[in-house]
This record gives structure tokens, sequence and C-alpha cells, in this order.
């Protein structure tokens, strides 16, 4: 059982016993894990070994159900996924949680998306846990911007065609397209482009300024799920397949020569050709 202290004091002479803290029966850490891009047999060893260590689990949005299912029933599993406009908690509940947490149950694990430091916010709950002198450890997982076109067969670097690629968020926090997008569509480098589907249209229109309409463009939803899908086009026939996708889901945009790898890309120009001379 989890030891209580109390105080005793009065108020209008009469006696009050307050609560003051607990005292868990584990000392209290926490450790962030990256859960890979999707699928629940691609976290890492180490990853998967910590959140059998587990007292309780903060998760995320994008984190496989079915690895949780895999975790033992009596561990508490608390969500804290934040999905466009939909937040269960903002990012200082989060932060606070964790706290919360790690001082009721002992060990906290906040289970990530991906890697924890791509993107997610991995460093602002670090320096919050860290202040109130509770040990924060990190396991990385893999991230999507790399696995999710490499299970569609796209490298993200080809020798003769990318030797460098970006990996950037579609907008900044005040929904205007961040400076890299202008930046590496000005280069040769593969871009790839996370949390973007909702902006597909301006992001297309935007590359294309820089990078002409024939430049190949991928967009991959569920990656790594048994939904997957793979949308392959150029950055001018893009147009033609927005009213087909679903924005709600997540996805990851890939811009470059190296999705021309992907068999599908010369269907689709096969397809441009025939139907541009009908």
């Amino acid at each position: 059982m989890k030891k209580i202290t109390y105080s005793c004091c009065e108020i209008d002479n009469q006696p009050l016993k307050v609560k003051m803290m607990h005292i868990p029966e584990k000392e209290p850490k926490v450790t962030l894990v990256g859960a890979g891009p999707g699928s629940k047999d691609l976290i890492t060893v180490k990853g998967l070994t910590v959140l059998q260590q587990a007292d309780v689990i903060l998760y995320d949005a994008l984190v496989s159900k079915e690895l949780l299912m895999g975790i033992d029933a009596t561990v508490p599993k608390i969500y804290v996924g934040k999905r466009c406009s939909e937040h269960s908690f903002t990012q200082d509940d989060i932060n606070m949680l964790l706290v919360e947490k790690a001082f009721e149950y002992g060990h906290a694990v906040r289970l990530k998306g991906g890697d924890p430091f791509v993107f997610g916010r991995a460093s602002e709950e670090i320096e919050y846990v860290e202040s109130f002198g509770i040990p924060v450890t990190v396991v990385p997982g893999i991230t999507s911007a790399i696995s999710v076109p490499a299970s569609q067969g796209i490298p993200v670097t080809k020798r003769g065609i990318s030797s460098s690629f970006w990996v950037m968020t579609a907008t900044k926090h005040d929904g205007s397209f961040s400076e890299d997008l202008k930046y590496a569509s000005q280069s040769s480098a593969t871009m790839v482009i996370l949390m973007g589907v909702r902006k597909l249209w301006e992001i297309t229109n935007e590359v294309s300024k820089y990078r002409g309409s024939l430049m190949p463009i991928a967009l991959i939803q569920n990656g790594t799920l048994d939904s997957e899908s793979c949308t392959i086009a150029t950055l001018g026939t893009m147009e033609n397949h927005i009213s087909s996708i679903d924005i709600r889901k997540p996805g990851i945009i890939i811009i470059g020569n190296v999705v021309a790898e992907h068999p599908s890309f010369f269907e689709e120009e096969v397809l441009r050709v025939l139907h541009s001379n009908i």
C-alpha cells in the first residue's frame, strides 16, 4: 500500500486533517519511448522491454493499440493524444500529468509515435519533469520520416538522384509555411513533410514554383499499418487525387525524384500521357 502523510491544523478552532503527499512504493522516474511508425512490431527491442517494466503508460494518438494490448492489463494506460484540433490534453497538461503519475505509480513511460525527438516535443517534457528532480531517460524510436517511405519502396536518398533529404512540418505554429519549405524546394534534396495532409494542395502549389509540375510526389497514409495507402503523382497531377484523400488520416508527403522508384509512378505517368492525348 502507498503511504500517505497528513498534517493537522486548525481553522476557526476546528481541527483539520490535510493530505500533504503520496509516498510511492517505487522511486519516481520517467522514460520517453519511441513507438515507431505505427505497426506494433516496429518498436525497438529496448522500447518493448521498457514498456513491459512500466507502472503507468501515457500514450499518443499514433501509438498502435495492438502494442498496448500486449502489455499487462493491470498497468494503467492513459491516452494523451493530440490529433489536429482534437486535443485531449494540452502540452502543459501532459507535462504535469507525467510528474503526477510518476509520483503516484513510480515508473511512468511516455510512449510517443515515431521517435520522441522528431517533432515530438520531448525536450519540453524532459525539462519539465527534471525540474521536479525526477530522472528521465530516452529510448529512441524508428522515425516515420524514413521508415514509412521505405515501406513503399521509396528511398529518401539514392546515388545519382538525391544525396540528402529534408524532414519538416508543413506549417509553423501560427499556420504559415515554414521557410524550410521554400529552401528545400530550391534544393535537389528529397523533401519529407510531416503533418501536412490538410495543406496538401497549398504545398504542391508552393513547391511547384521551384521544382516544376513534373516533379514526383507521394502521399502515404496510415504508414506501416494494414490500412496503409499510397498516392503517387506529380506536382501537376496531384490535384486529380485530392478529392479522394481522407484528410483526417495521418500522412507523410515525399517530394523528389526518388519517388519515381515506386512502381506505380510509371503507371501514373503512362495514364497522364494517354489522358493528355485524348
